[in-house]
């Protein structure tokens, strides 16, 4: 972040009744770049301090998931619909390294079998962080959910092509998850039936694609149509999203997948499983007067610390800069979360705290990274938050003035995916300089809401 300083510094009988050192200058280049008028203060009419307690609290949700989702309509399609030979449903989704893809679609012939990969998921990077690209049927099988009785495969009564509704069969005297068997000798091996593909589209984005290139299935009934569902895919670092083998149904949807087709209920129940789970990073906050900036939307950042803070979570440098320079009345750093034994990240459901003394007309500013990302961070308008209006003490809930900003030193990856975003970079500033702005966030990708609670509260 950088710090500007305004042409016109605190009145001298105010510096008198804070008994606060004096304050160094910063280079008057860096205080060019932002003439703004100063506080005008009446020392004629001295006011008590008043010191507020301030508290940042992570309210990111604990995630399990990355991406997820329902996947229902066939490529070239107006509605959703089962898919036929010739047909494919494709899903984009970001991931990292060490994510894996799990997803489940219906053998639509049969009472309960859905393709899928097994309980661990595909990995989609090998070990040295390239992307996994090309077919990867080799890694999908064909399950039994253990929820209905099996009759032949493109004959049984209560299959979804032939069922009077949903959910019509009696239970399965064997209730686990497990590899389906083929009594009837009818179904085509998974390699013949599917064709599952991943495509790498840049930026940790990538498409899965699972196209039907089966034939019609021979029967005791006559040949019927291969047919594959609309299902759900998920994304994650842990084994088990979905299902585990031997195990029973988890009873959050999949049945609906491998009995009727219907990804509804499982995409719903992903879905609350899934997002960005983030710390907030130790920060910096001062106290100052009218005119003066940590830093300065819609300008390049100043090279006094904000990149450090933004991109790698350090705030010693802006710290050091800010300190005793004019305009800043006070400042410091919380790296430490309540309770805390030392400086750490404030992990989701934890916070941060500290305290700051003001008189009418200071302001407040602070800065935090937003973790999960190449050079975000959470802070005030750059002009600051008011600490009074007027005469009284601001107290209560703060978070609307909080905003998310981007940096502009590094070039944005997806949210909770980049490999050079600092959970997952090799080491500090590791990311490709962009040489951008300080601007609100804007980049295209979604970020989570509600992730940062500011409260103040006026202690004396």
């Amino acid at each position: 972040m950088n710090v500007y300083r305004t042409e016109d510094s605190p009145s001298p009988s105010r510096r008198r009744r804070r008994s606060r050192p004096a304050r160094r200058l910063l280079p008057l280049a860096v205080a060019a770049l932002l003439p703004l008028a100063a506080c005008d203060d009446d020392p004629s009419d001295p006011v008590e301090p008043t010191t507020f307690q301030v508290t940042l609290e992570n309210m990111s949700g604990d995630y399990g998931l990355i991406a997820s989702g329902a996947f229902d309509t066939p490529v070239g399609e107006a509605a959703a619909a089962p898919a036929a030979s010739g047909m494919a449903y494709e899903a984009s989704f970001a991931a990292g390294a060490g994510h894996r893809l799990f997803f489940a679609t219906m053998f639509v012939q049969s009472n309960d079998y859905f393709y899928a990969p097994d309980e661990n998921g595909i990995e989609l990077y090998d070990g040295v962080g390239t992307p996994i690209t090309g077919d990867i049927t080799g890694q999908v099988q064909l399950w039994d959910a253990g929820t209905e009785v099996d009759e032949e495969p493109g004959v049984g009564a209560n299959q979804a092509p032939r069922q009077a509704g949903a959910n019509t069969g009696d239970a399965d005297g064997d209730n686990t998850v497990r590899l389906a068997t083929d009594a009837s000798g009818n179904i085509a091996p998974v390699a013949s039936t599917i064709l599952v593909t991943l495509t790498y589209d840049g930026n940790h984005q990538f498409t899965l694609r699972i196209e039907n290139i089966a034939a019609d299935m021979s029967t005791s009934g006559g040949d019927v149509p291969v047919l594959i569902s609309p299902g759900v895919f998920a994304v994650g670092g842990e084994a088990g999203a979905l299902f585990t083998e031997d195990a029973p149904d988890l009873g959050l949807g999949l049945e609906a997948i491998a009995e009727d087709g219907d990804p509804s209920g499982l995409a719903t129940d992903l879905g609350m499983d899934t997002g960005v789970s983030t710390p907030i990073a130790p920060g910096v906050w001062a106290v100052h007067s009218s005119g003066t900036q940590m830093f300065a939307g819609g300008q390049p950042d100043a090279g006094l610390g904000l990149e450090a803070l933004a991109e790698d979570g350090n705030p010693a440098p802006l710290a050091a800069s800010i300190a005793g320079a004019t305009g800043i009345l006070s400042s410091g750093v919380f790296n430490t979360p309540v309770g805390g034994a030392g400086a750490a990240p404030a992990l989701p459901g934890e916070s941060y705290s500290f305290m700051v003394t003001a008189e009418p007309g200071d302001l407040l500013s602070f800065a935090t990274m937003f973790v999960q990302s190449n050079d975000a961070f959470y802070a005030p308008d750059d002009s600051g938050l008011p600490l009074f209006s007027g005469t009284t003490p601001v107290s209560g809930d703060l978070t609307a003035q909080v905003m998310l900003w981007d940096s502009g030193t590094e070039e944005n990856q997806p949210p909770g995916v980049g490999s050079d975003q600092a959970p997952r970079q090799a080491g500090p500033d590791t990311g490709t300089d962009e040489g951008g702005n300080v601007r609100l966030i804007d980049d295209g990708f979604t970020y989570p809401t509600g992730v940062l609670r500011v409260t103040i509260t006026p202690v004396s």
